[in-house]
């Protein structure tokens, strides 16, 4: 990697929206210096026309739900009758057309602005359960998909051992099993980050890892400073379950057990008791919403506010991929929470960007990232201000413009460690991402 001089044509900095800000970079991919009051691109330099912003996190990915889209809207159901059809994608993954489907759906993710990816793994041996020979096999090609596609990764690879409180894995969920979480423990610690790559853990949930073998996952996250992820209470089956076996709600369990605090994050926390806010919020614990498969699954929108207020930081991710758009999970987050209160302004522009950049960058492990300043990583993405969407306010109110109007087809440029991964639109190591997103999936369905 070389250095590279970026002008940004508008930059959304710490001070807020500034024009003409030259952003340097170095070879070692962070950010060198970032300078104002430049009305012309200097000689040399890149330029970015639009709004130039902190890359996109997408804290909560499951990669292989891209081949799901548009495939299962026909007739009535429920996240249950969903998880099936999505069961049954799962059982035709193998390492190399996984490989395949993550590398095309993270090329998608760099079109749309993001530059890092929590990958929830849990998809991790042969059919039936039997290891493959690298028992890494499958997290290795999504980490491997993910530098090819140009974008960072946190791989939180899964413990998932039972089917519910009590039951054996099912005939789907076998090879998510390690059977243990001291064998998941011993598996995962063969797994290596580099630059690209952090490694983190993560508990699927409380119905998928016994009560007493928490403490084995969250040990191992502690030991390595590492992020630890766990879905929570997306379900009321799933809390009402919980009381009956534990007589605690899924976040108590989970307090009980040492899982909370900073370096955790609750995803969709979506049916809590006053209590359970109290106990993420005052623990540090961090919460990732989901709002566009919330609101696909039918399962209901989650105190976002209350959350916040309690001190949880919020980011986003758009987790079954129904579909890839910080933006909109940004939006839906304040529009949601509107429907619910009837009231506007839950959250400035730039603190929904903020939970769609800093705070899901640090999520995921990645504190450097999510400003634009010296001494960060050189992780920034360009929107256009001038398309049917975005024309018209002027970009002193880019910020705004972003959130409540743009797509992620207004995303013009990405740039990841200094290095330019979509270019006016255009993915720079992925020659047709349509094309191969069209060809994986089919390839899976067949």
């Amino acid at each position: 990697m070389t250095a590279q001089t970026y002008w940004a044509e508008h930059a959304l900095l710490d001070t807020g929206v500034e024009p003409g800000v030259v952003i340097e970079t170095a070879g070692d991919g962070r950010i060198t210096a970032v300078r104002g009051g430049t009305p012309a691109p200097p000689p040399g330099a890149v330029s970015l026309r639009g709004l130039t912003m902190p890359g996109l996190a997408n804290a909560h990915s499951h990669a292989f739900h891209r081949a799901l889209r548009g495939a299962t809207q026909a007739g009535e159901g429920t996240f249950w009758t969903w998880r099936q059809v999505m069961y049954r994608t799962a059982d035709r993954l193998t390492p190399d057309n996984y490989f395949a489907l993550a590398r095309a759906a993270y090329a998608e993710m760099a079109l749309a602005g993001i530059t890092s990816v929590g990958e929830f793994h849990y998809v991790h041996h042969l059919a039936g359960g039997a290891r493959y020979d690298n028992p890494n096999a499958m997290g290795e090609a999504l980490t491997a998909a993910a530098a090819e596609a140009g974008i960072r990764i946190t791989l939180l690879d899964t413990c998932y051992l039972s089917s519910g409180f009590g039951a054996e894995p099912d005939k789907h969920q076998r090879r998510f099993s390690d059977g243990t979480a001291e064998r998941w423990a011993e598996r995962v610690s063969a797994l290596k980050g580099d630059g690209n790559t952090r490694i983190g853990a993560a508990i699927h949930s409380v119905r998928a890892v016994p009560a007493e073998q928490l403490g084995t996952v969250a040990a191992w996250a502690q030991e390595r400073d590492a992020p630890l992820h766990v879905h929570l209470s997306e379900q009321t089956a799933e809390n009402d379950a919980c009381v009956e076996a534990h007589g605690f709600t899924p976040t108590a369990l989970l307090a009980h057990h040492g899982v909370l605090g900073p370096r955790t994050t609750a995803v969709h926390a979506t049916h809590l008791t006053p209590g359970d806010i109290r106990l993420l919020g005052h623990s540090g614990t961090g919460v990732c919403m989901c709002p566009t498969t919330e609101r696909d699954l039918a399962d209901g929108t989650g105190p976002a506010p209350a959350l916040q207020e309690a001190g949880s930081p919020l980011s986003l991710g758009s987790d079954s991929h129904a579909v890839i758009d910080l933006f909109e999970e940004a939006r839906a987050m304040e529009l949601n929470e509107r429907l619910h209160s009837r009231t506007r302004g839950h959250w400035s522009a730039t603190a929904l960007l903020r939970a769609a950049s800093a705070d899901g960058h640090s999520a995921l492990g990645w504190d450097d990232a999510g400003r634009i300043s010296a001494g960060a990583l050189a992780d920034f993405t360009t929107v256009a201000l001038d398309s049917v969407r975005t024309a018209g306010p002027p970009p002193a109110l880019g910020a705004e413009t972003a959130v409540f109007a743009a797509t992620n087809a207004d995303v013009r440029d990405t740039v990841v460690g200094g290095r330019h991964i979509v270019r006016d639109g255009n993915h720079q190591l992925v020659a047709d991402v349509p094309v191969e997103l069209a060809r994986t999936i089919a390839a899976l369905r067949d």
